[in-house]
């Protein structure tokens, strides 16, 4: 019952200036490093390397545009980004169901002992 995650995507998504500038582009449409380095507490070459890094796992894709690119979100990507969220979650649930299941047991098996 094991998720299957890549590591590289999440490492993408962990970093708080990237899941922002998703947010940004989701929200505004395509955008580019200069109009996102304007809303960002970051410089246009950080805001450069972040894309980058999106385009490269895929989360992103860019169009030229005369002298810049125009970046925007892959949405299937990132529904395959959701989807592999949603599969950890299930795991995590059911490990920790199976948690409570055995102290549950353990509590009923003390409470058990007490009473003898």
């Amino acid at each position: 019952m094991n998720a299957v995650v890549d590591d590289e995507l999440w490492s993408a998504i962990g970093d708080p200036i990237r899941r922002t500038m998703i947010d940004l582009l989701l929200a505004d449409g395509p955008g580019t490093a200069t109009s996102l380095s304007r809303r960002l507490p970051v410089t246009r070459q950080a805001v450069s390397k972040h894309l980058a890094v999106l385009d490269r796992v895929g989360l992103i894709h860019a169009e030229p545009a005369g002298r810049e690119r125009h970046y925007q979100v892959d949405e299937a990507q990132l529904a395959r980004a959701v989807a592999q969220l949603s599969a950890v979650g299930s795991t995590w649930d059911a490990r920790l169901r199976r948690i409570k299941r055995i102290a549950e047991t353990i509590e009923r098996t003390r409470t058990n002992d007490e009473g003898d």
